[in-house]
């Protein structure tokens, strides 16, 4: 792959390799994961396969999932 960059169709990144860390009984619909060889992380919502990915640094993803483990997140809770 020439260049990877934010927005990019997630169907560029291939099919396997996603995870779906955050999964629920959503129906279905969740954000998947996936672990680029550069250490960065694609995130897509997994009833769109196709549509944009979110390429998010190794730092980035750490400040989130720490940020979340914190519950500096929680506004986002109904």
């Amino acid at each position: 792959m020439d260049r990877i960059y934010n927005g990019m169709p997630a169907a560029q990144l291939g099919t396997t390799g996603w995870r779906k860390p955050w999964s629920g009984g959503n129906g279905g619909s969740c954000v998947e994961a996936l672990r680029l060889g550069d250490g960065r992380v694609a995130l897509r919502q997994s009833n769109d396969p196709d549509g944009p990915a979110l390429i998010c640094s190794p730092r980035e993803i750490e400040r989130f999932i720490l940020a979340v483990k914190a519950g500096e997140a929680d506004f986002l809770l109904v």
